[in-house]
């Protein structure tokens, strides 16, 4: 008995979700952020998204990839740029990329942004980890800057508790920042390069 439940728990987890109009099927497994449903925070950043069908965009910290696939599907003439420094997120975005039939997109393992090739994108997306350290975040911020065009956004969904920290430092390293939405929980901002 206990080794069929087992067997069951290291299967795919599998769900469907409408995101912007479009049906979806993940897999997904234990150990990734929120493997049974599109978390909060993650539908509030996807809902708020403003991208042209030509932008080419990343999406930092993938997972199994609900924010790219999505940004993929509304930018169908463009690309987009899924990474994680999780090989198993990499294994499953690249799944839902495939169940999903959505070929604009490269997916690949990367420590932040230290593997990504020397392109300039249009918009960048990350839902932050909570409680990474303020140290990431700085990071993370920094180096989004060097691979945005003039005019490119970095869109943050981040836990609302953290908004000072993200409108001070967003000033600080790009002269902006832009409230966009926010739930009982998370809130969505925007930098964008000048």
């Amino acid at each position: 008995m206990l080794g069929a439940d087992i067997n069951r728990l290291k299967g795919d987890i599998i769900f469907t979700k409408q995101l912007r109009g479009f049906p979806f099927t993940f897999h997904s497994t234990w150990g990734l952020f929120s493997p049974k449903n599109i978390d909060e925070g993650t539908e509030l950043l996807i809902n708020n998204i403003a991208i042209n069908p030509e932008d080419i965009s990343l999406d930092l910290g993938c997972g199994y990839g609900a924010i790219g696939l999505t940004v993929a599907k509304l930018s169908a003439k463009g690309s987009v740029h899924l990474i994680d420094k999780d090989f198993v997120a990499i294994e499953y975005a690249n799944k839902n990329a495939k169940v999903n039939k959505i070929g604009n997109c490269k997916i690949y393992l990367s420590n932040g942004l230290s593997h990504v090739p020397d392109i300039h994108f249009d918009n960048i997306f990350s839902n932050v980890p909570g409680k990474v350290g303020k140290e990431l975040y700085w990071i993370m911020i920094n180096d989004a800057k060097k691979y945005l065009k003039k005019g490119g956004k970095l869109y943050i969904v981040f836990i609302s508790g953290l908004k000072d920290f993200f409108k001070r430092n967003f000033k600080d390293v790009y002269g902006n920042y832009t409230y966009i939405a926010s739930s009982k929980t998370y809130t969505v901002a925007i930098a964008s390069k000048l």
